[in-house]
């Protein structure tokens, strides 16, 4: 199944802050709404770094929740509009936000994940690798901080490989909830993101998070971080 590259660039800009979209979209009453991509693997692919019924619950059940819950707040955003509510319309912000954001941040990991069979796991080479030595000193280190961070980080969140565009430099963000990585920064560009949400792992890993963490790279996909970090410098 070929991942869906979709589009709501007015939509989704406006509501989480100028994130890059990720999702293609239909349209009801004018409002533009979001659409579950498919995944470029089968559920079971990534096993055993990550189960089948993991990906599964966490493709079809989570993912699809988020989607459904930002189109349905995009339609009452537009009625709320229409009627000039302003108080509906804060109201919704939230919930805009919170949904979102899970859509942006699942539509980018689902493509950071790639089967062993198929290079998962393999280190970054290119520039990408070039550039985490510089600025991490190892793709060791890099590693061994992110783990750090993502298990640290209280609750539910995201731990991600950032590129500042302005800077030129790599860094690693965390965010709560589902935040998306543009509300750190609008110069940040997701390369690389860890949920850490305990419906990414806790099937599997129960609740201990770093064994997770320890075990995801072996299915992490690279070749994709380094086209993005390539692109965005382009």
């Amino acid at each position: 199944m070929a991942l869906r590259t979709l589009a709501s660039k007015k939509t989704l800009s406006l509501a989480l802050g100028g994130a890059r979209p990720l999702a293609a979209a239909a349209s009801a009453r004018g409002v533009t709404t979001v659409a579950l991509p498919d995944l470029s693997y089968d559920f079971g692919a990534l096993e055993p770094a990550i189960s089948g019924e993991i990906m599964r619950l966490h493709h079809q059940k989570h993912h699809a929740t988020y989607v459904a819950n930002y189109n349905k707040a995009l339609e009452q955003l537009d009625a709320a509009v229409a009627k000039g509510d302003a108080s509906a319309v804060v109201q919704l912000q939230g919930a805009i936000k919170f949904n979102g954001g899970g859509h942006v941040n699942h539509s980018i990991f689902w493509k950071n994940l790639k089967p062993i069979s198929e290079g998962g796991g393999e280190p970054p080479h290119g520039k990408l690798g070039w550039a985490i030595d510089e600025d991490f000193g190892s793709f060791e280190a890099l590693v061994k901080k992110m783990n750090a961070e993502g298990a640290a980080l209280q609750g539910s969140g995201w731990v991600w490989l950032a590129l500042d565009k302005e800077a030129k430099k790599l860094s690693v963000e965390t965010t709560a909830n589902q935040d998306p990585l543009v509300t750190k920064g609008a110069s940040l560009v997701p390369l690389l993101g860890i949920d850490v949400w305990e419906h990414a792992y806790y099937l599997q890993y129960k609740n201990v998070r770093p064994d997770y963490l320890n075990n995801v790279w072996k299915v992490m996909n690279w070749k994709y971080a380094g086209e993005v970090y390539d692109n965005a410098l382009a």
